[in-house]
């Protein structure tokens, strides 16, 4: 997916991800491989999609329109696992959020990944 962040990392704040602008029905890829730990929908985040990569590392996708992928599906770089949208309580208009966890700790994805339009 490709947008500039509209909201960044604040850990303080409990946002512990990036907020993204994107047209809604855009498509979501995964960052890298790995299995797909959580496919469901939730109130606060919509439709969420958790991606258990290599040496504890999780990203985490929300506020989607659809999903592409289930619980235990493998996924590689790059392929699509989503739709973008609009869906859960913590969201006013079209963004993918995403984070990034390591061991359970929340890192900001502005450290590791560059976003642009």
């Amino acid at each position: 997916l490709r947008g500039g962040v509209t909201s960044s990392f604040d850990a303080s704040i409990g946002h512990y991800g990036v907020d993204i602008a994107a047209d809604e029905g855009a498509a979501v890829s995964a960052v890298y491989d790995g299995t797909i730990v959580l496919a469901s929908f939730t109130s606060d985040g919509g439709y969420v999609i958790q991606i258990q990569h290599a040496n504890n590392l999780v990203s985490v996708y929300k506020h989607n329109a659809a999903l592409l992928k289930k619980q235990g599906d493998r996924v590689e770089a790059g392929d699509i696992i989503a739709v973008a949208g609009n869906t859960g309580e913590y969201t006013d208009g079209p963004h993918p959020h995403f984070e990034l966890w390591y061991n359970g700790t929340p890192l900001d994805p502005q450290a590791f990944i560059a976003f642009s339009s």
